[in-house]
Order: structure tokens, then sequence, then C-alpha cells
């Protein structure tokens, strides 16, 4: 008798060890506005080349992101630094979970490196969680940040951080490298958290923001949710609102997608007609840029997007 193994179900279950013994849900059919290609391009083959020369992992890649294949064919590539295992399980996340490795000394060099050899105007560097290192990586993340600024000083630096979560003084050696873009994503409302990111703290998240506004008034800070866990429209205003109390400029909004059967459920679609309302709405609010659409996501556009936010705020000098 012959053994069939399923090796796609058994490589998520080493991703995944932790969501080995959930329930299966439904994965809901994608409606035709959530669709992309799959990428084909010569460029998109250069920059994984390039990722893959360098030693680097990719937010694009670990966390199955849907536009990897017009991001990459665009040269545009989300550095994930400090390894690919995460020590959080977010029940949303595809990255791995587990204990991580060492931290990779040459890691920030090497990501300036790439940074170059790719020619981008605008990088953004995002990271796993590192609950088990004392800082939680902030000082790799400047590390990072400084050895960008060394070997092409007219790139401009986004940083998508962790939560830093009972790390004391890690806030403030990120924001003293001064990135010219402090990023965090509270990810969904504080009702579904305990669900959703049942490691992180909602205002914990929030007070991260506000303090790094604190740190330098004139940085620009930025957050993103998903919708479709089961939120509700007046949960998200709200979100809103407690963004812009912490003084945030920008403000994306994207659709979740579930990785998996045993990834958070994903509740529904919203239409592109809703994500349009919430975009008018957040500009209502005050931020002085909104991305709301079913594939935005915390990195997508961002080159362009960071010109248009500093446009928005020199016109309102």
């Amino acid at each position: 008798m012959t053994t069939v193994i399923d090796l796609t179900t058994d490589r998520r279950a080493q991703r995944h060890p932790e969501k080995a013994g959930r329930a299966e849900t439904p994965v809901l059919r994608k409606p035709e506005w959530i669709r992309v290609k799959a990428p084909t391009s010569r460029e998109y083959a250069n920059t994984r080349a390039i990722v893959r020369e360098h030693n680097l992992h990719t937010v694009c890649e670990e966390a199955a992101c849907p536009n990897i294949g017009e991001c990459w064919s665009h040269r545009h590539a989300t550095m994930m630094i400090m390894g690919d295992t995460c020590t959080r399980a977010c029940a949303f996340c595809n990255v791995k979970t587990g204990l991580p490795g060492m931290l990779d000394r040459e890691e920030p060099a090497n990501v300036a490196r790439a940074v170059q050899k790719l020619g981008l105007k605008h990088v953004v560097i995002t990271s796993v969680d590192r609950d088990d290192l004392p800082d939680g990586g902030a000082r790799h993340f400047a590390d990072t940040i400084n050895a960008i600024r060394a070997v092409s000083p007219g790139t401009t630096v986004e940083v998508l951080t962790p939560d830093f979560l009972r790390k004391p003084g890690a806030i403030e050696v990120v924001a003293a490298a001064r990135p010219d873009v402090f990023n965090h994503n509270l990810e969904t409302v504080p009702r579904l958290y305990l669900r959703v990111r049942p490691g992180a703290r909602y205002y914990a998240s929030l007070r991260l923001l506000e303090r790094v506004k604190e740190i330098d008034p004139t940085g620009f800070t930025k957050s993103g949710l998903m919708v479709g866990l089961g939120e509700s429209r007046e949960e998200i205003m709200q979100v809103m609102d407690d963004l812009r109390t912490a003084g945030v400029d920008f403000l994306t909004i994207g659709q979740y997608l579930q990785p998996t059967r045993r990834h958070a459920e994903l509740v529904r679609f919203w239409t592109p007609d809703e994500f349009r309302s919430l975009e008018t709405i957040a500009r209502a609010k005050g931020f002085l840029m909104v991305s709301a659409s079913p594939l935005t996501r915390s990195s997508y556009h961002a080159d362009t997007d960071f010109a248009a936010l500093k446009a928005a705020r020199q016109g309102q000098a």
C-alpha cells in the first residue's frame, strides 16, 4: 500500500505549529476585484535574484503578499529583517512562527547593498517580532537605517516595526535613527485583538505611535488596518479617531486574505465602493494621506505615497 503525504499541508504545519490543532474554516472565493496575475516579468526575476544574492528575507514572500508581482516588477521589495521566524502567533499572519535564530550582524550591510543595487529611492524595512531579544531588535532596526543612509544617502527609509511590548527604551532607539516614516500597524479593532492579535495590546500599539510623534513631531507616522475579520464600520471609525488623537499622519486600509483554513476566518470581502467610502471618511477626519483599497498593504506604492504625503504637509503650511 502506498502512503500519500500532502506536502502542502505538511509545510504549512511546519510554518504554523501553533495552528495545527485549530478547526478548519471555509476559505471564501475571491471576487474579481481581488484577483492578481502571476508574476512573470524579467524585472521580477532580477529583484528576486538580488534578494537571494544578499541572503535576505522579504515580507512580500513570507506574508504571501498579493502584490508581489507588481511591486517586484518595479524593483520594489520590502525587506524583512531579523530572520524569517516570528515569536508571535497572530491568527491572521502567514509568517513562520517559532524560536528564531541569532541575529545576522551582516544583515544591515546586506540590506543596504541590496537597496543600492535595486536603485530604490524609498525603501520599507519591516521585521518579525523578536520578543526573545532584550530590545526587541530596536538596535538592529537603527543599524539597518544607518547602513542604508551610508551607501544610499538619497534613499528615504520607512520602517514598519513590531510593538516592542515590554521593551523599555526600544521605541526611542529606532526613533533616534530618524526614519522618514515610522509605521506600526494596529491591524484590527480593539474588540478583535484577543482573537486576531493575542500577543499584542491595542492601547500599547496606539501609545507607540503617540510616543514616536512626541519624540519627533515633524516626522511622519503611519498605521494600517485590515478589514474582513468581522469588524463594523463604526468600530473602524473609532480606530480612525484614536489614530488621529495619537497624531498619526497616514492610514492604510486593505482587505484581509485568509492564508490557510486554520488562520483567522475571513468573514467577508469589503467592496471597492466601501473602501472608497472609508477613504473619504478618513480624509475628513484629518489624515494627511489615506490609501484604502482591497489590495492596499502597508508598503504598497510606498514610494509614491511618501511623495504625496510630503506634498500634503507642504500644502497645509
